[in-house]
């Protein structure tokens, strides 16, 4: 399951995620006049409303809403702040796979390993920092490749961005099925450390990079040099036949020191190492695919009117879409005391995959467009309701008053682009007892 801490960390300031479309709705809605002894329902206070400009006060509960789900499949993923690696076929979703491509940095210019004669590579291992990870743990198969096109730092890497790569795979022959567990205990020589995966390369290939060090190319004098020699390494995994239900997607974070590139070696009976690093100033992004054919959230991405029944939010794959034409009805000259959305999960304790602690709100400025902006608040989970909980207020008062349009919110997993998560939502008519509901209660004058 997803490790919890993995939220927490961006539950104060939510991320904006690059994370549309059409839908009718309409509701009903009473109005109750409100005489003097009624007036401490007014949530905002004596000192807010001057209880002379007070006329009536609103509340509804029964919005129309139209639920559904469209595919988005440009996702910025360079720089993400984790990398994910790995592979899971969810009954629901289809396959989700992911890679990673990154570029290292010289932990020393110039080195000098002398007489390359008197060395032994005793190992040519990548290790990356554990965070989380997503589905189930379990054997993987591994495969490491290096790259043949240059990465740039300032460049835009799109989930589907694929650079060249060398066909040799560098993982050493028989290694290459690896426990992806971030629970595993991990032993540096006689150190315990944080856990990590680790992956042993061809020991060839830490041998080239000395040759090339001791040349008189250059290539080890600076950084820009050796990225032109070594432009990096795209890691991915290869799990063919995962069945429904299997896998896992794993979170690492790459900027931690103990992510890198180490050659383990002995000279004259010493033992030595070099690292390559991975730091803030290398390019790296994560490609993802998501093969959604023949699953259930293929037909409500294909068929709108399907996801009244149940609609669907995936990292790097589908965004979730409620539109509530009824909020044009609302008087223009309400004050929106509280206005509360409620969306119920399909999804079961314990089970492989869960729907995250939080989903990010956003919306379109105009029907159409393609840009989503931040509608400044996080829908937050509760495990004992199976549910969604969004706080709308600023959001309605906005759209009532005009300065924004009603053209519907969009809910995504709160790590879009750097995450596996899926949730399925609830919809209008689905034949669960628990529906989405949207509550507002307001005051006009």
């Amino acid at each position: 399951m997803i490790q919890k801490f993995l939220y927490k960390m961006f539950t104060v300031e939510p991320y904006s995620w690059r994370k549309g479309l059409v839908l009718s709705a309409t509701f009903l809605f009473s109005l109750f006049v409100i005489f003097a002894c009624k007036k401490k329902v007014n949530p905002l206070g004596e000192t807010t409303i001057n209880p002379n400009e007070l006329l009536q006060s609103g509340g509804v509960d029964t919005f129309s809403l139209t639920t559904f789900t469209y595919k988005d499949d440009t996702i910025i993923s360079d720089n993400a702040p984790f990398a994910i690696l790995g592979s899971y076929n969810d009954p629901a979703f289809g396959a989700f796979n992911s890679e990673i491509y990154t570029q290292f940095r010289l932990s020393g210019l110039s080195p000098d390993f002398g007489a390359l004669s008197s060395i032994i590579v005793d190992s040519f291992v990548l290790g990356l920092n554990y965070v989380g990870y997503y589905g189930d743990a379990g054997v993987q198969n591994i495969e490491v490749y290096e790259l043949l096109d240059d990465l740039h730092i300032d460049s835009t890497y799109y989930s589907f961005s694929t650079p060249a790569t060398n066909t040799l795979n560098l993982v050493q022959p028989g290694m290459g099925s690896i426990d992806l567990n971030s629970q595993n205990i991990t032993v540096i020589g006689q150190q315990t450390v944080d856990s990590q995966l680790r992956v042993h390369l061809s020991t060839s290939k830490a041998k080239q990079l000395m040759i090339e060090a001791e040349s008189a190319n250059g290539s080890f004098d600076d950084n820009d040099a050796f990225l032109s020699f070594f432009k990096g390494l795209h890691i991915k995994t290869n799990n063919m036949g995962q069945l429904p239900g299997e896998g896992g997607v794993f979170y690492f974070n790459l900027n931690d020191p103990m992510s890198k590139l180490t050659i383990y070696y002995t000279k004259n009976g010493e033992q030595s190492t070099f690292d390559f690093l991975i730091n803030t100033s290398c390019a790296d992004f994560n490609h993802v695919d998501v093969i959604n054919t023949g699953a259930l959230v293929e037909t409500v991405i294909n068929d709108t009117v399907s996801g009244q029944s149940q609609f669907y939010a995936q990292s790097f794959g589908g965004r979730a879409v409620v539109k509530i034409p009824g909020l044009d009805n609302i008087p223009r000259n309400a004050v929106i005391h509280t206005a509360i959305l409620d969306l119920p999960v399909q999804y079961q304790t314990n089970t492989n995959y869960a729907p995250g602690l939080d989903i990010s709100v956003t919306a379109r400025l105009e029907q159409g467009s393609t840009s989503l902006y931040s509608v400044n608040t996080i829908g937050s989970y509760s495990d004992y309701r199976k549910s969604f909980e969004i706080d709308l207020r600023g959001y309605i008062q906005d759209v009532i008053s005009g300065e924004l349009r009603n053209t519907g919110l969009i809910f995504s997993p709160l790590l879009h682009n750097t995450a596996a998560d899926r949730i399925i939502f609830n919809g209008p008519e689905t034949l669960n007892k628990v529906k989405p509901k949207l509550t507002i209660l307001y005051t006009e004058f």
